[in-house]
């Protein structure tokens, strides 16, 4: 019997697969298709202070390798979430849970992290610093070290569970950011979040999506993915979830042997809405090809 488990900061799960935020809603949506319970965990949908509608439409387009995606963090806030997303999901999800937290100034990440903190079977918060700050002309918070860490430290004064910041992917040194953050009191990191493209439609010559650029994700950032990885687990003692266009078992663990301690499945999901299971059940049946006994024996190559 092959030994799937993983720990992140003393969180304990039965398996490293985490659904990422925005490709999973808060799981009612796959209650249909299987037991979402065989899960490691999983990351719901953004969430931020107030309820958004999200960017106009169109906002998604099929690419090569992947999608881009313009959704605009299009969530029912975060009293909503706690009052009945949370409550439903509780029903048939029973186990830790990493809450998605968007914002577009510090205070409203600090809003949210103070209320998810108090609920129960959240375990992990999961900070979005790819958000605009409204308050410094528009850039987003994880584009700069100094940005990025005035969100941890802020967060971190009101959370009692770990922290990890996400960050992006759109910059010139992720690793640089990385430092700030951990240094700044983060428990952990997820990344890459999406990467900027953009479609153009040449029959009306315009661009497909309403908001001209989106994220990218899929199979086709794979690669990139795995190179900030590596660079940030050589950089940095706190754990890292990995994600960005995991959709194999064998993906999950090229992801960890570049320092991933856990690994999250986005797009994926949303072309095969079965692939977080079949991606769990396969994990066994790479191990013993690979001789791996314990996934959390796993070493940084």
């Amino acid at each position: 019997m092959k030994d799937l488990s993983v720990t992140l900061s003393g969180v304990k799960l039965d398996n490293p697969i985490i659904p990422a935020s925005g490709t999973y809603g808060f799981g009612q949506e796959f209650l249909p298709y299987y037991d979402i319970n065989i899960l490691g965990s999983l990351s719901f949908k953004g969430t931020t202070a107030e309820s958004r509608f999200g960017n106009p439409t169109p906002r998604i387009a099929e690419c090569p390798g992947g999608m881009l995606n313009s959704v605009g963090l299009q969530n029912p806030g975060v009293d909503h979430v706690i009052a009945h997303e949370l409550p439903e999901l509780r029903k048939v999800f029973h186990k830790p849970i990493v809450a998605n937290i968007s914002g577009f100034s510090i205070e409203e990440y600090v809003n949210c992290v103070s209320k998810l903190t108090k609920e129960e079977q959240v375990e992990i918060l999961e900070v979005n610093i790819s958000c605009p700050n409204v308050h410094g002309g528009g850039m987003a918070f994880g584009t700069s070290p100094e940005a990025a860490a005035s969100v941890t430290r802020a967060v971190k004064e009101v959370a009692t569970k770990p922290v990890y910041i996400k960050l992006s992917p759109n910059v010139t040194d992720i690793v640089s950011i990385a430092k700030a953050c951990e240094d700044a009191g983060a428990d952990g990191l997820s990344l890459i979040n999406t990467l900027l493209g953009m479609r153009i439609d040449l029959n009306r010559r315009k661009p497909i999506l309403a908001n001209v650029m989106g994220g990218y994700s899929g199979p086709g950032i794979f690669p990139v993915a795995v190179r900030m990885v590596y660079q940030v687990t050589g950089a940095v003692k706190i754990p890292v979830i990995g994600m960005g266009g995991i959709s194999t078992a064998r993906d999950v663990i090229e992801m960890m042997m570049a320092g991933a301690k856990a690994v999250q499945v986005g797009a994926a999901n949303l072309v095969n809405p079965y692939a977080c299971k079949e991606i769990i059940e396969q994990l066994s049946i790479e191990m013993e090809k690979l001789h791996i006994d314990r996934l959390s024996d796993i070493q940084r190559v």
